[in-house]
């Protein structure tokens, strides 16, 4: 705000503490201020490790959970590696997003979502079945993102709509079987959308409209005279085109 007089949070720190004071500095791989190891700011400290990745490893017995976690972006994976167990879960979230998939196995149950799910995106996808159980949905949704086709059905019945919806998006037009009965409607409306067109007709009855319209630009043409009094006049509408051959978004001449 303008006339006040407020503090420098980034303010330069007394570079004669610095045990790299006769090193980086005098070598102006350093900018106090502005890439500065010892400073308790995230943005100093990940510039300063840009300029001087050597100095990462050096970092990772840090006190300072920050420092820690900027450093395990830029040591070596094999010295990151030792960081699996911090205390900190922002530093084993940064282990999580360092360390090559298959070295991930023992933070797949770790206390902390964000792990899991960073965990989850990285993991051999032949290995993410073992996370089909995790309690937090956001993980279990980006299990469902990535795991085999095989493996989707074991989430069909997953108690989160979100996770439903991302297998419908997923599973194969043939196997869409059981969740076209599924009791959330925004499930059936994906569902909808990718159905065969025989299986599509089962939900030209549906109770909500657009699980019905979009069923209705799928089905066959014979089974589309059903739904030529639907209440919903957006349903009648598509129903009247497609038996009269007017493509989707065309209108009447």
């Amino acid at each position: 705000m303008t006339g006040l007089n407020l503090p420098n949070l980034e303010a330069a720190v007394d570079c004669t503490t610095c045990p790299q004071h006769d090193t980086t500095l005098r070598a102006g791989r350093c900018a106090p201020g502005d890439a500065c190891l010892i400073a308790h700011s995230g943005r100093q400290i990940e510039r300063f490790l840009r300029r001087n990745p050597a100095l990462a490893e050096a970092c990772l017995a840090d006190p300072f959970w920050e420092r820690r976690a900027i450093a395990v972006r830029h040591a070596p994976a094999a010295a990151a590696r030792r960081l699996i167990g911090d205390p900190d879960e922002v530093v084993r979230r940064a282990v999580a997003a360092r360390l090559p998939g298959i070295e991930l196995a023992p933070l797949m149950h770790d206390p902390d979502r964000e792990v899991r799910i960073t965990v989850a995106a990285r993991l051999p996808p032949d290995r993410l079945h073992r996370m089909l159980a995790d309690p937090d949905y956001m993980v279990r949704l980006q299990v469902a993102r990535r795991l085999p086709h095989g493996a989707l059905p074991r989430l069909v019945g997953d108690p989160e709509r979100e996770v439903r919806k991302e297998v419908a998006r997923r599973l194969p037009a043939f196997a869409l079987g059981r969740l076209a009965a599924d009791l959330d409607a925004e499930v059936r409306r994906v569902v909808a959308t990718r159905l065969l067109p025989d299986a599509a007709a089962g939900l030209l009855a549906d109770p909500d409209w657009l699980v019905r319209l979009a069923a209705a630009r799928r089905a066959p043409l014979a089974a589309l005279p059903s739904l030529a009094g639907d209440p919903e006049p957006e349903v009648r509408a598509l129903v009247w085109a497609r038996l009269h051959g007017i493509a989707d978004g065309e209108e009447a001449s």
